[in-house]
């Protein structure tokens, strides 16, 4: 399976959050999966700014000429796409969250009906699954997770799949390779 890894962590002190992220990739990659890791934090990421040229002027790409070409093209080609993140203020990572927002260009302007509501159409055949990784902070409790979780499930039903995982820093990385070998 090729699975891409996100990692949102907008924070150099938190070298543990990036080692376990490594841990993980390196369990994956042991279990005959190919894996990539995008640390976005060293990537160039220009925030969208609505122009929805990747739409009208030049179909599938965007106006900036950054490094999220790279990151869409590893996100699309993939087969699972997990968010990495820091709980922030209740939330993932703004940069995370900068990140999602350059996804636009992998689906249409078009609209259809999905599950009763408005979605945009695909643009491409196959969507990878999606997964999520939280590291807790010391106010996090379950219904923030819960919150974070179903928006995370929302944003799978807007890029055409599903939320098949859903985690914090608690398990694992040889655990959670284990859990994506079954899926």
């Amino acid at each position: 399976m090729r699975i891409c890894i996100l990692n949102g962590n907008p924070e150099e002190s938190r070298r543990h959050f990036d080692d376990y992220l490594g841990e993980l990739k390196e369990c994956l990659d042991r279990s005959s999966h190919q894996t990539s890791l995008l640390d976005l934090k060293q990537k160039n990421i220009e925030q969208c700014r609505g122009c929805f040229a990747c739409w009208v002027q030049n179909p599938g790409r965007c106006i900036f000429k950054d490094d999220m070409e790279i990151v869409c093209k590893e996100v699309i080609n993939s087969d699972l796409l997990i968010f990495a993140s820091p709980v922030i203020m209740g939330f993932t990572s703004a940069l995370l969250k900068k990140t999602q927002d350059r996804f636009i260009p992998l689906i249409l302007p078009y609209i259809e009906l999905d599950q009763e509501e408005c979605h945009h159409k695909k643009r491409y055949h196959n969507y990878p699954k999606l997964g999520l990784i939280m590291e807790k902070e010391e106010a996090t409790d379950s219904e923030d997770l819960d919150i974070i979780t179903d928006i995370y499930k929302r944003l799978a039903l807007n890029f055409k799949s599903e939320l098949v995982l859903t985690t914090t820093l608690a398990t694992t990385g040889k655990e959670l390779a284990n859990e994506i070998d079954h899926l």
